[in-house]
């Protein structure tokens, strides 16, 4: 059967791929995988064992290393992930071994608005259906390994306040003192569940647990996901698994998931979801899925570990970063790389005609809506308006000693005028500019962008960090304000203020890296604000200490780590057929 994603839903190009899809045993074979190396869950997808793989091929030279991003996306996404893959598609069809790191997706967005993360069109990771509802389990014990050391915290709180000392001395505990008024850690689950972001728990009996507060956030956010994405190898897992703060005492002292005494039952939750998934796009190449935290609540960026794998096994490495360069190439450059000691050769940023109108002034597209009509007819002068998101886009990059190569997303509406236009800009500002047609034509639709990037990797650079470590916690956040989100400095509330002075003040809290969770719609913390914004200040609301993942997350404007359900959502078109069991509606 011709593909044709002009006719075919998402869902159904899969479906029909999927049909010819290799094994995971011919691509170990391709990868160059030994027998022990593959973990097969099936036919079609697999784990594979990094630390094997790692060990075997110690010595041999990395591949190139390639980051693909965006500019700031309307609602509706711009392709970073359908980039990715078509990326990937091009390098097959150019007689390249390449490989491509992303993110599994969350079942939040995937029953919700923004759609399971697959790519889409000719450039798509296939099995659909296993990769949007679960894959291999590792959410699932990001979940369960999360959620343990609430039930640590709360039982210990619970005990605490029911025995005395002697009783908990008899029993081996140490009393804790834990303040409930100061406890940093909440549940998760793995939807958007907006009535679950305030809570009251422990209702009931003193045998029911201790009543105070709480809150839920989403899987990918949570502290878990993000180790997940930057441990190098199960020791450094484990070790970051104990310094997680979960609560203070009545003194201010941290408590940790080790003083609960839980750091180890979490990390053998979390032993197998260490390993990256194995998929393949619907041309065959390799495809490494693993981690999931969002770039607008977390680091947003799949893990270390593949990036690791991906190197050693393949001439080129693709790894996609969330949402626009503000927030994911930033978190690549001087988080991931920070602590991965990788430097990349190249840099993608994926544009899109539509996304560059709404910067311009085109009415903002509603998920769930139809395409307002003015994205189907020509205007140029849009297009150049909101050219203005993507130079600073470029400029960003730029500041990390890269040039970046833009991919110009094509789709059917857009004009030869259009695009025109954001090749001239974007080539005065310094960067590669390639129109690719992954959506429609898979690989042979992507070459030209394939060959914009091998130039691009052949190219020297001189990449370096944002900050340097010892720079303080605030003067990062106003290098972060001023020269990567465009603001004029930093606003903070009280409790910011003072929780940034206490972290600057402590020996080893100071020392954390910086990952900022703000808006993807805008350049600023105010997801109306389009284009590059100027005259504004980042708004910080809250400082939160990640001392497990290493970094410190602050959080600005009004963005939440449990993002809501919409009123159209996902679910409400996919279903089983119940004849032949396969999944219908996702995309």
């Amino acid at each position: 059967m011709q593909l044709d994603p002009t006719k075919m839903a998402d869902w159904q190009i899969a479906e029909e791929a999927e049909k010819t899809m290799k094994t995971v045993y011919q691509l170990r074979d391709e990868l160059g995988l030994t027998d022990e190396e593959l973990l097969p869950h099936g036919h079609y997808i697999a784990k594979v064992d990094y630390r094997k793989i790692l060990e075997r091929l110690d010595n041999k030279p990395d591949g190139k290393y390639i980051d693909v991003t965006a500019i700031t996306p309307t609602p509706l996404g711009e392709g970073k992930s359908t980039s990715t893959i078509g990326l990937l598609q091009g390098f097959g069809k150019r007689g390249k071994k390449a490989s491509a790191a992303i993110r599994q997706p969350s079942g939040g967005p995937t029953m919700n608005i923004k759609g399971s993360a697959a790519g889409g069109g000719l450039s798509q990771c296939i099995p659909l259906t296993p990769f949007s509802l679960g894959l291999t389990g590792d959410i699932n014990a990001v979940m369960n390994a999360h959620n343990l050391a609430m039930v640590a915290l709360t039982a210990r709180m619970q005990h605490e306040r029911n025995y005395d000392d002697a009783r908990l001395e008899k029993i081996g505990i140490r009393r804790l003192d834990i303040d409930p008024s100061r406890v940093e850690m909440g549940w998760v689950i793995d939807f958007c569940a907006q009535s679950l972001r305030n809570i009251v728990i422990g209702l009931g009996g003193k045998m029911d647990g201790y009543t105070m507060q709480s809150q839920f956030g989403i899987a990918v956010s949570s502290e878990v996901m993000a180790i997940l994405a930057v441990a190098r190898d199960l020791r450094d897992m484990r070790e970051r698994m104990a310094r997680i703060v979960v609560a203070y005492d009545k003194k201010g002292n941290p408590v940790t998931t080790a003083d609960l005494e839980v750091d180890g039952a979490m990390t053998a939750w979390m032993l197998e979801a260490l390993n990256p998934s194995l998929m393949q796009t619907i041309e065959g190449q390799p495809v490494f899925v693993h981690a999931g935290p969002f770039a607008n609540i977390a680091i947003g960026q799949s893990s270390i570990i593949t990036d690791r794998i991906g190197l050693k096994l393949s001439e080129y490495h693709i790894t996609e970063s969330g949402f626009g360069a503000d927030i994911g190439f930033e978190k690549f450059w001087n988080i991931k790389c920070r602590m991965s000691g990788l430097v990349p050769n190249a840099a993608v940023i994926v544009a899109t005609i539509r996304a560059l109108k709404c910067h311009g002034g085109a009415p903002i597209p509603v998920p769930g809506k139809p395409m307002p009509e003015e994205y189907s007819k020509e205007n140029v002068e849009w297009v150049e308006k909101g050219c203005q998101n993507l130079i600073h886009h470029i400029n960003t990059v730029k500041q990390a000693g890269i040039n970046p190569v833009i991919c110009i997303n094509k789709f059917s509406a857009d004009t030869k005028d259009e695009i025109a236009v954001v090749r001239r800009i974007a080539e005065l500002a310094g960067a590669r500019v390639a129109v690719s047609d992954h959506w429609l034509r898979g690989g042979e639709g992507a070459l030209e962008l394939t060959d914009a990037v091998i130039e691009a990797c052949n190219e020297k650079h001189n990449f370096k960090f944002l900050y340097e470590d010892d720079l303080p916690l605030r003067d990062r956040i106003e290098r972060l304000a001023k020269n990567v989100y465009g603001a004029d400095g930093v606003e903070y509330t009280l409790e910011a203020s003072q929780k940034a002075a206490s972290i600057e003040k402590d020996p080893e809290f100071s020392k954390l890296t910086t990952c900022v969770v703000k808006t993807h719609l805008s350049l600023s913390d105010n997801p109306a604000l389009k284009g590059a914004p100027t005259g504004w200040k980042l708004y910080v609301k809250d400082i939160l200490i990640y001392n497990g993942a290493g970094f410190i997350v602050v959080v600005a404007g009004n963005i939440s780590l449990m993002p809501g359900t919409g009123s159209n959502p996902a679910f409400r078109r996919i279903d089983v057929d119940v004849e032949t069991g396969k999944v219908k509606g996702l995309y």
